[in-house]
């Protein structure tokens, strides 16, 4: 039976990829480095740590880690204080439809809480999640499913009553690894995401019934 959906939120919540992009094309300019947007796409889903630990490596960054995650996340902060930002089609009545369905909602970002909670208020959403997980409390991000394991140890239930909803490989991969199902989101504006391994693909959340949702576990 399901019991709980665990929304993952860039791609899925907001359509942040192109602002993300623009940001870090940016921020990869000024510490004189070239990262293809083919290669832009594996970070895709990943914590920003995670990101920043193998471009570092890669390019022989000296900055820390930390420093350079500070950097990407004041940059996305700018961008959305000054530009404007909308949540991705027909999700915020599927978050409502869930929550008079009686679903337990979690939100599991590989983003860092500072940017969740803009966007949670942004868009006056926070009182449709029981919970609020980031990457950030993790050492290994997704693909490993730490992030998913622990939020349903807190939501009190078990991986087998969850779906997941993503939008990028790494994380269905962590889905799937979970023991969840997982529903893919094939967002246009993320690019290059292998989502195969999925129960189920939908291209609008407005297509995506509840009852549809509850057979699936």
């Amino acid at each position: 039976m399901l019991k709980a959906v665990i929304f993952d939120m860039d791609g899925v919540i907001i359509d942040s990829e192109p602002f993300h992009w623009e940001v870090n094309k940016r921020l990869f300019k000024s510490l004189g480095i070239e990262i293809s947007e083919e290669e832009y796409r594996h970070y895709i889903g990943v914590s920003n740590t995670t990101m920043w630990g193998a471009i570092k490596r890669k390019h022989g960054l000296l900055q820390s880690v930390k420093e350079l995650a500070a950097l990407q996340v004041e940059g996305n902060i700018d961008f959305m204080k000054s530009e404007r930002v909308d949540p991705v089609d027909g999700v915020i009545d599927l978050l409502s439809n869930l929550k008079k369905a009686g679903a337990l909602i979690a939100l599991a970002s590989s983003s860092p809480y500072q940017i969740i909670g803009m966007v949670l208020d942004r868009f006056n959403i926070k009182r449709f999640f029981t919970i609020v997980v980031s990457g950030e409390d993790f050492e290994r991000g997704k693909p490993s499913p730490d992030i998913f394991l622990k939020t349903a140890a807190m939501l009190g239930v078990l991986p087998v009553q969850c779906i997941v909803i993503e939008d990028a490989t790494h994380g269905v991969h962590a889905a799937r690894a979970a023991g969840m199902k997982c529903i893919g989101f094939a967002n246009a504006n993320s690019p290059g995401q292998d989502l195969s391994q999925a129960d189920k693909i939908v291209y609008d959340f407005r297509a995506l019934g509840i009852d549809e949702m509850l057979s699936m576990v």
